[in-house]
């Protein structure tokens, strides 16, 4: 498949005015989880602050706004590696995720987690 064709799914998102005047400026932001850093992309490109995003990023579509990401290790051959891959990249995401599977961590819900800074 080519990720650039793929439709992602839509999730419905909420965004108070304090985290929008956050996102506006130029303060470092660690997102915690894939939801919450697919609306802050997704405001960060739209300024829209509540409605349905269906943002997909990867590496040729990257984060512009979050710096950092709190999230889980996540399974092969999904969305949501994609999405680990567009803030490290692809070669530095297939290290990270051997190192993973050879010292046995948990994925995905309630699995091990990484903190991308």
């Amino acid at each position: 498949e080519n990720i650039q064709e793929h439709k992602m799914h839509s999730e419905f998102f909420n965004i108070p005015q304090q985290a929008c005047e956050i996102i506006d400026s130029k303060q470092a932001i660690l997102g915690v989880g894939t939801t919450v850093t697919r609306t802050i992309e997704y405001y960060a490109r739209t300024k829209t602050k509540s409605g349905f995003c269906d943002l997909f990023l990867h590496p040729q579509n990257p984060p512009i706004r979050q710096n950092h990401l709190l999230t889980n290790f996540h399974l092969p051959k999904s969305t949501l590696i994609m999405l680990v891959s567009a803030f490290i990249g692809r070669e530095q995401c297939l290290k990270l995720y051997e190192l993973a599977i050879k010292e046995k961590y948990r994925f995905y819900s309630y699995g091990d987690a990484m903190l991308i800074l």
